[in-house]
């Protein structure tokens, strides 16, 4: 997902943006976490304003295709109802001693969320945007492990994680979807929404 973007393309993805007080807790979730001091350096923390849960990545997408990916999100979008999640804890991937990620998990109308982020793959492979083979996953991620950390610090990590109080549940409505452009930089990746899709 860090790759260079070739010219005349955009870094581009399909995503839930969240309502200010949520990403407000989930900076002060962070920020109990770094206070820790089990993560050091060797997280690689996502800043607050580009935490969203994201439906589908589309990556390095030529700028001419614009109008036919906004057309089929459109459609996507037009096809559900509006729904309601809310944040739901702190947890991890890759386990104790080989963690990977730091998330917030979401709950509430999971299953709506689901059929919106199958309706959304449905709607962009026919662009030749390759299917998810994967099951959808929601969570909101908040945190990478740098390369190189060693087991034992990951495992430290996961104690921190485990002992973290949660976040409150606060509500995240959902009734619109964003088309998102990623761009990288020397402080890491800056999101703009191109264009948002209401729910019907």
């Amino acid at each position: 997902m860090s790759a260079p973007t070739a010219a005349g393309s955009l870094r581009l993805f399909v995503a839930i943006e969240l309502p200010d007080e949520v990403r407000r807790a989930l900076a002060a979730t962070v920020a109990a976490l770094s206070r820790t001091g089990m993560s050091g350096d060797a997280v690689r923390w996502v800043r607050p304003d580009g935490v969203h849960v994201t439906l589908k990545f589309l990556g390095a997408t030529p700028e001419a295709r614009l109008p036919a990916v906004e057309g089929a999100l459109r459609a996507a979008a037009a096809a559900g109802r509006p729904f309601r999640l809310q944040l739901a804890g702190v947890g991890s991937f890759g386990g104790a001693r080989n963690l990977r990620v730091v998330w917030a998990g979401v709950a509430g109308e999971v299953d709506a969320l689901a059929a919106l982020a199958a309706r959304v793959d449905g709607a962009l492979a026919p662009l030749g945007f390759p299917a998810e083979q994967r099951p959808f996953a929601a969570h909101l991620t908040l945190g990478r492990v740098r390369d190189g950390t060693p087991p034992a610090a990951r495992a430290g990590i996961f104690a921190a994680l485990e002992a973290l109080p949660p976040p409150p549940a606060l509500p995240i409505p959902v009734d619109r979807v964003s088309l998102v452009r990623s761009t990288l930089g020397p402080g890491g990746a800056s999101y703009r929404a191109l264009a948002i899709f209401p729910l019907q």
